[in-house]
C-alpha cells in the first residue's frame, strides 16, 4: 500500500512557477489525491479484512454465500434502529420483516465506492488538466529565474527589459488567458456542488446531512440516539439466499452478513463530507472575490498593493488604470513568482513605459 500511495505525493510536490490560486490547487491537488487515496485504501481489501462475512448454516459453503451477498446486496430494517440492541435486535437495524419486503432497506453501493471515488477525483482534477493546456507555460517563460533574483545585475536588468518589452508589446492581448482561467475555477464549483448532489443520490439522500448528524449525534440523549454512521455504513446486515432442497423445493436461508469494509467507508465519507463543505464555502468566497475584479476596477490596485508588500499604491493605481484586466492579472500572476526587489523595479519601470505608450488609460 505505501508504493501505491507513495506515488500520489508526487502531485503534491512544490511548484517554482504557481498560476493558480491556493483554492484552485485545494480543489485540483489535494482533493484529487484525498480522493485517490481513499478508492486506493477501500480497493485494498487485503489490509482491511475481507468485505464482507456471512453466518450460514452447516449445509451452506461459507464462500459462496459470501459471494452472492455481495454482488446482490444486503438489507437492514430501518424501523430497528430505534430498537435497544440486545433486548429487542440483535444489531441495530437488524430484525425480522415478517414478510413486509417493502419496509427492508437495501445497500448497493459498497459495491461502487472505490470506482465513484476514482472518478470524483478524475473529474476534480480535469479544471487543473485545463488550464495547464490553456496556459501553455507562459507564466514560466515570463519569470525567467527572476523569482530567485540572485543573478548579477546585468543579467537581472537584461532579463527585466525583456520582460518589459513583452509586456508593452503584447498589451490587450491578454484577456483570453485570464478569462480561461476563471472559467477553470468556475468548473471548480460545478464540481464540487454537483459532486455534493450526486453523492446525495447515490447514498439515497442521506449524505447531505450526514455530517451534521454525526456532529448532533454527541448531544442527543442515550435512549434517542441512532449513530448516523451506522445507519448510512451499516455493520451487520441481512442476506437472503435461496437454493433448491434435495427433493427440488426452494430453500430460504436467512443470513446474518458483517460489512467490516463499512468502517473504512464511515470514516472516509465523514471526512468527505467535512472537506467538500469547506472546500464549498472557499470557493464561493473566491467566485464573489473574482467578480469584484472584474466588474470593479477600482479594486485591482489595493490588490496588487497587498499582494505586493514592496508597491506604493501610487504605482499600483497608475498601473492598474493603464492596463486592462488581461495585462493586470499576468502583472499579478508575475508578482507571487518573482523576487519583491525585481517586480517593484519592474513595475516601476513599466509604468512609464506603458505611459509613453498609450495616450490614455484603459479601464475595464
Amino acid at each position: 500500500m505505501y508504493n501505491l500511495l507513495r506515488g500520489l505525493s508526487q502531485y503534491l510536490k512544490w511548484q517554482e512557477v504557481k498560476t493558480d490560486s491556493m483554492v484552485f490547487r485545494m480543489h485540483n491537488i489535494f482533493t484529487t489525491v484525498l480522493l485517490l487515496t481513499c478508492s486506493v485504501i477501500i480497493t485494498a481489501t487485503q489490509y482491511v479484512g475481507n468485505p464482507i462475512s456471512c453466518i450460514v448454516g452447516k449445509d451452506l459453503p461459507n464462500n459462496v454465500v459470501n459471494t452472492f451477498c455481495w454482488i446482490t446486496s444486503t438489507f437492514t430494517m430501518p424501523d430497528a434502529f430505534n430498537r435497544q440492541v440486545g433486548v429487542e435486535v440483535a444489531h441495530p437495524g437488524v430484525s425480522n420483516d415478517f414478510g413486509d419486503v417493502g419496509a427492508r432497506k437495501y445497500y448497493t453501493y459498497y459495491q461502487w465506492v472505490c470506482f465513484v471515488l476514482f472518478f470524483q477525483a478524475m473529474f476534480c482534477y480535469l479544471p487543473h488538466w485545463l488550464w495547464n493546456i490553456w496556459e501553455g507555460g507562459l507564466a514560466s517563460t515570463l519569470v525567467m529565474g527572476l523569482n530567485h533574483g540572485l543573478d548579477n545585475e546585468d543579467t537581472i536588468s537584461k532579463k527585466k527589459n525583456t520582460l518589459m518589452d513583452y509586456l508593452v508589446t503584447h498589451i490587450k492581448r491578454h484577456k483570453m488567458y485570464v478569462y480561461r482561467y476563471f472559467v477553470c475555477e468556475v468548473l471548480c464549483v460545478i464540481n464540487i456542488f454537483v459532486q455534493l448532489y450526486l453523492m446525495n443520490r447515490f447514498f439515497d439522500g442521506e449524505f447531505m446531512s450526514y455530517g451534521l448528524r454525526v456532529l448532533q449525534f454527541s448531544d442527543t440523549p442515550q435512549e434517542e440516539r441512532v449513530d448516523p454512521m451506522v445507519y448510512v455504513f451499516p455493520r451487520v446486515t441481512k442476506c437472503i439466499f435461496h437454493k433448491y432442497g434435495a427433493s427440488g423445493t426452494i430453500q430460504t436461508h436467512d443470513s446474518l452478513c458483517i460489512l467490516p469494509l463499512n468502517i473504512v467507508n464511515e470514516k472516509t465519507y465523514i471526512f468527505i463530507w467535512f472537506w467538500f463543505i469547506i472546500l464549498s464555502v472557499f470557493l464561493v468566497c473566491l467566485m464573489i472575490y473574482r467578480a469584484s475584479l472584474i466588474f470593479m476596477p477600482s479594486v485591482r490596485p489595493y490588490v496588487l498593493k497587498y499582494s505586493g508588500r514592496l508597491l506604493s499604491i501610487e504605482v499600483c493605481s497608475n498601473i492598474s488604470k493603464k492596463l486592462d484586466l488581461g495585462d493586470w492579472w499576468l502583472l499579478y500572476i508575475l508578482q507571487s513568482n518573482m523576487d519583491s526587489l525585481v517586480y517593484r523595479d519592474l513595475l516601476e519601470e513599466l509604468t512609464k513605459k506603458v505611459g509613453n505608450h498609450m495616450s490614455q488609460p484603459v479601464n475595464q
